[in-house]
């Protein structure tokens, strides 16, 4: 090989190792030992850490790595929206701690709507496994990414990117959602704009929103 040519091969090697890389920063720690079951007890104290502190392994049982919170049907009933979303995160299995998934079901009314909402810390993988949804995402170029997924298909919503989904017809349906986090947070625009415990000012809805006062007041 020519003496030139080596510092573009070596240039194309390191671009490569960084695109491996990325995706790697994107997503939860690395494990660091075979399973790190949540001590939730420990948070009574004042040990604070990024995810939960371990249970010594001799104390972790078989219960700590088992849910069947997502065998039940959500109720609808209750949600203005037409949709209930019930996880199985690290905050209800603690043998989730560290491992960088999780997953909720989402159960929808007839015509039900899981409205705009954004998951901070992790892409969302939706399977449907009852009915059809028109689904959809935004980029933050300005580009609108949706389409209907019926039963057994399923959708990618990138990571931290506003999406929603919304069922199509008169029955009801239900998808299961699975995130590469234990933890992946969700904000729903709405809220975040109108039931802050500190209220935004109307004048900056006004021109977020692109409204008059009169409306955001109402």
């Amino acid at each position: 090989m020519a003496s030139n040519q080596l510092p573009a091969v070596l240039l194309a090697a390191y671009t490569a190792l960084l695109a491996l890389a990325a995706p790697l920063l994107a997503g939860d720690p690395d494990m660091l030992q075979d399973l790190c079951v949540a001590d939730y007890k420990s948070l009574d104290g004042p040990l604070r850490l990024n995810g939960y502190p371990c249970k010594r392994p001799e104390t972790t049982m078989p219960n700590d790595f088992f849910s069947d919170v997502l065998a039940v049907p959500g109720n609808t009933g209750g949600n203005p929206a037409g949709s209930v979303m019930t996880t199985a995160n690290v905050d209800k299995v603690p043998g989730l701690n560290t491992l960088g998934v999780s997953l909720s079901r989402i159960d929808y009314a007839p015509w039900g709507a899981n409205p705009p909402h954004t998951h901070p810390r992790a892409s969302e993988l939706l399977f449907v496994l009852e009915g059809s949804l028109d689904v959809g995402f935004f980029t933050s170029s300005g580009k609108f990414v949706a389409r209907t997924v019926c039963k057994g298909e399923m959708f990618v919503f990138p990571r931290g990117l506003v999406h929603f989904q919304r069922n199509n017809n008169g029955a009801p349906a239900a998808a299961i959602s699975a995130f590469n986090s234990q933890l992946p947070g969700t904000q729903k625009l709405a809220e975040a704009l109108y039931t802050a415990s500190s209220p935004v000012p109307t004048d900056v809805l006004d021109r977020a929103l692109d409204v008059d006062d009169c409306m955001v007041r109402a």
